[in-house]
């Protein structure tokens, strides 16, 4: 027998039938939808919220908001939520709105009632200063709603511009986002997605086969491999969804609220002796300058326990970005690696790190930069690819920071991209160098085949007069002396003195206060 249906003009009735309500809407989805996504080893919207948010802390906005139209049948099924849950809560302690697409819902497709749920939280976490997480698994715009869906998409973005720099935007890639939903995570500070799990891409398999004959499979085209090593569209791959949601949770933990508020800080005294750690420092850099070495090695020791959250590991890996801390207050770090292609600068690793100074800069988290940078990568694929017009970006990117700088350089420091890796030129507080500093306008190789090529030319023996003059140039320039002659390098240091110098600069860089000429907004050589 079904159960008595409750008599709602009584204030019993009205609780009840409100009961009804609750729990329609959060099992919207279909018994055999929640199957479905269980098997592909996926987790539900509202479970996502629930792993992301401290236990009991969400609440839920618009849970009763249905679409309203009527085309091609759909009016036939209007699901609480239309297909997409979104409020706010907490995450360790800390205010957060979130919105998560339900795929067991019209496949998370994004309608006009969907579209303002989205809107109406994105533009609560404007109002009151707290980030906003996307957590995105849908199949696009709701083809039955037509150009209403479409005009939300747009409503989306411009707000993603709107908070971008006012608050942390964070999006999470958990199944697919295609067409035009892939501009707002693309607007976004980070995206992570799931390795064999997500895909993103504006036209699908099936257009390209059409359209251009070229057969490509989903996760070669969007994966998350794919966006994590080729294109550069995501920040982390993540082994899978809770993976996912752990590394979204670290990376708030080094960002502010907002742009008017501070990052977390856990503030504890640095023990300012030298280690045995420290002075693992001395031995890092080779004898030879053409031998490589691990520049993780520093990172790790001048951060507070070796603790490094990498950002886009997989992507332009000549260079490393992430964030730490020092005495307990978080930084980002820039670094070359010699590991590969000997630190040199080309466009994917320009735009990376242009791409994380700025979000460290417009969320005042202060920027380390570690250089051993040969130069901008030399070939004809890189200078038609606009290497001069990205470079550019990073320089654009230091320039205009006015979080504080320090910079630290432990070998080479040559030619343009000397001064585009945070030099004193471009502003940087300190700048520092390690006596295995050779900053130059390049190696010796280069510089005295063109300075001295008829003297060599003129030789008996070629090689040995060669490498006679190196030397004499090796020893006159390729040091860190005199750049700190003419004040570009503020201290030669002891490498196992590195922390040390870190936390006295950025205890003293706290108070900082650096304004730009006023502007409506630059023009960075997009």
């Amino acid at each position: 027998m079904s159960e008595p249906q409750s008599d709602i003009h009584t204030t019993a009735g009205k609780i009840a039938d409100l009961q009804r309500r609750i729990e329609e809407a959060t099992h919207a989805g279909s018994a055999r939808a929640v199957e479905k996504q269980h098997a592909k080893g996926k987790l539900t919207a509202r479970e996502r919220v629930d792993l992301l948010l401290d236990e009991g802390s969400f609440v839920e906005l618009d849970e009763f908001a249905r679409h309203r139209s009527t085309n091609f049948g759909i009016e036939k099924n209007r699901p609480y939520g239309d297909g997409v849950v979104t409020g706010y809560g907490t995450v360790d302690g800390r205010p957060v709105c979130v919105y998560s697409q339900d795929f067991t819902i019209f496949g998370g497709s994004l309608g006009e009632v969907y579209g303002e749920k989205i809107v109406k939280v994105m533009d609560f976490a404007m109002k009151t200063g707290c980030p906003v997480i996307g957590i995105n698994d849908g199949g696009g715009a709701r083809i039955q709603e037509g150009v209403a869906a479409l005009g939300l998409f747009a409503e989306i973005f411009r707000r993603n511009v709107h908070a971008s720099g006012v608050i942390p935007q964070i999006s999470l890639i958990v199944g697919p986002c295609a067409g035009g939903a892939v501009y707002s995570p693309a607007i976004t500070d980070f995206t992570v997605m799931v390795d064999q799990t997500s895909h993103m891409f504006i036209t699908g398999p099936d257009v390209i086969k059409t359209v251009t004959g070229e057969d490509v499979g989903f996760e070669e085209l969007g994966g998350a491999r794919t966006h994590n090593t080729t294109s550069g569209v995501a920040h982390h791959m993540a082994g899978d969804e809770k993976d996912a949601i752990e590394y979204v949770k670290s990376l708030l933990s080094y960002l502010p609220s907002n742009n008017l508020s501070e990052a977390p800080a856990f503030p504890e005294e640095a023990d300012l002796e030298t280690t045995d750690e420290d002075r693992e420092l001395d031995t890092l850099i080779p004898d030879s300058a053409n031998q490589p070495y691990d520049m993780h090695t520093a990172i790790e020791h001048v951060l507070d326990d070796g603790e490094f959250l990498e950002t886009q590991a997989l992507f332009a890996p000549n260079i490393v970005t992430g964030f730490g801390r020092v005495e307990g207050y978080p930084v980002g770090i820039v670094a070359n690696q010699p590991m590969q292609l000997a630190g040199c600068l080309d466009i994917d690793a320009s735009e990376k790190a242009s791409r994380f100074v700025r979000t460290c800069d417009a969320f005042n988290v202060p920027v380390i930069t570690f250089v051993d940078v040969p130069g901008f990568l030399p070939g004809v694929d890189q200078e038609y690819g606009g290497i001069i017009r990205r470079g550019a970006k990073l320089i654009y990117a230091y320039a205009e920071a006015t979080v504080p700088l320090i910079t630290v350089i432990t070998r080479k420091a040559f030619g343009g991209a000397y001064d585009v890796m945070g030099s004193k030129h471009l502003g940087a507080d300190l700048n520092l160098a390690w006596p295995t500093a050779q900053i130059a306008v390049m190696g010796a190789q280069g510089a005295v085949n063109i300075l001295h090529r008829r003297t060599i030319a003129a030789a008996e023996d070629q090689d040995a007069t060669r490498a006679e003059l190196m030397a004499d140039y090796e020893d006159a320039l390729l040091n860190p002396y005199v750049a700190a002659e003419r004040g570009y390098v503020d201290a030669v240091i002891m490498p196992s003195d590195t922390r040390a110098h870190l936390v006295k600069g950025l205890r003293q860089l706290r108070t900082k206060r650096e304004s730009l000429p006023p502007k409506k907004h630059g023009n960075i050589p997009l």
